[in-house]
């Protein structure tokens, strides 16, 4: 009986054993193996990271450090680069510490290589180079630049744009005419590029082309809103052989035609309207931007309203009860 106990136990102990096995096995071969990577994948980063670089190379690199003096940039190569404060910008506004952000991209140019090994760059040299390419592709497109008034000179402002220095003619800071420059220092304006010349390094600004465009959009938005047949009244501002120009207020000019002045036929509009005249016109037509006026037809309607308001006074007095104040008098005080 015992040799049976014993024989039974070293059974169950095989069974295990072969369970165990049998387990390891299984994760053994669920458990990938391990990738092994080889020199070769790393061929593209080791070759970039010993890269030689030569003076006039422009390097990528990312902002690591900055202090009242320099800024330290991560070129992901053998060595670091450092960008003195002289050649990080041209814009005397420039602050090196209110302008350069740590984690930032630049794009530098390799100026020398220090005997520690570390490349003394330049952004103002890169820029130089890349800004023009920028400036050219804003020029073509007609890009609306935002840009904040440096200094006051002779005959305009300055300002920079992509650390270019650029000009801004005073005949281009506003609509009207700008008196006083100075008063424009300071100031952001919105501006186009109209004129870039890489070699004699010539940037030219409009802020008059894009102030212009925007009174030509919201001009034709107000005319968009101008309902036919109102009646308003407007000043006459230039005179034709053809007709009158009236403005009707929110810088808005209609056309009023010889034949839309007067009922009587007449041989000139200078025989019943002169510059400044204030008149009464009605809305005819608004089409492609351009207002059609008529002072005949304003006149039509106060006509009708006169008839109107007699045939109501006359009515009401028709019972023959009513006072015996004149027709004429009960019409001055009504609103035509």
């Amino acid at each position: 009986m015992g040799n049976e106990n014993e024989k039974n136990q070293e059974t169950a102990v095989e069974q295990e054993a072969v369970e165990v096995k049998t387990t390891e096995a299984v994760e053994e071969k669920a458990v990938p193996e391990e990738e092994i990577l080889s020199m070769d994948d790393f061929k593209e980063e080791i070759n970039h990271s010993f890269r030689k670089l030569n003076p006039g190379d422009i390097v990528n690199g990312t902002i690591i450090g900055v202090s009242d003096t320099q800024v330290t940039v991560d070129l992901n190569s053998y060595s670091e680069g450092i960008i003195p404060l002289e050649e990080l910008s041209n814009d005397p506004r420039f602050s090196i510490k209110a302008d350069v952000e740590i984690g930032s991209k630049v794009s530098a140019t390799v100026l020398r290589e220090t005997k520690e090994g570390v490349f003394v760059l330049s952004l103002k040299a890169a820029d130089d180079i890349l800004a023009w390419d920028k400036l050219e592709a804003a020029k073509n497109e007609g890009t609306i630049e935002k840009v904040k008034v440096a200094e006051a000179v002779k005959g305009g402002v300055v300002t920079f744009l992509y650390g270019i220095r650029a000009f801004i003619p005073a005949s281009q800071l506003a609509l009207q005419y700008v008196e006083d420059p100075a008063t424009f220092v300071g100031k952001e304006l919105e501006v186009v590029i109209t004129e870039v010349d890489r070699e004699k390094k010539k940037l030219i600004l409009s802020a008059r082309n894009v102030l212009r465009e925007k009174a030509a959009e919201d001009k034709k938005s107000r005319i968009g809103r101008l309902q036919k047949g109102i009646i308003t009244t407007g000043t006459v501002e230039k005179i034709t052989d053809f007709g009158a120009f009236v403005n009707i207020g929110e810088d808005l000019t209609g056309l009023v035609h010889i034949s839309q002045i007067s009922f009587k036929r007449i041989k000139a509009v200078k025989e019943v309207l002169k510059e400044g005249d204030t008149v009464t016109v009605k809305v005819m037509d608004v089409k492609d931007g351009k207002i059609s006026l008529s002072i005949k037809a304003a006149l039509e309607n106060e006509e009708e309203a006169v008839e109107d308001a007699v045939d109501d006074v006359a009515e009401e007095y028709s019972d023959g009860e009513g006072p015996t104040t004149s027709l004429g008098a009960l019409l001055k005080g009504l609103k035509l």
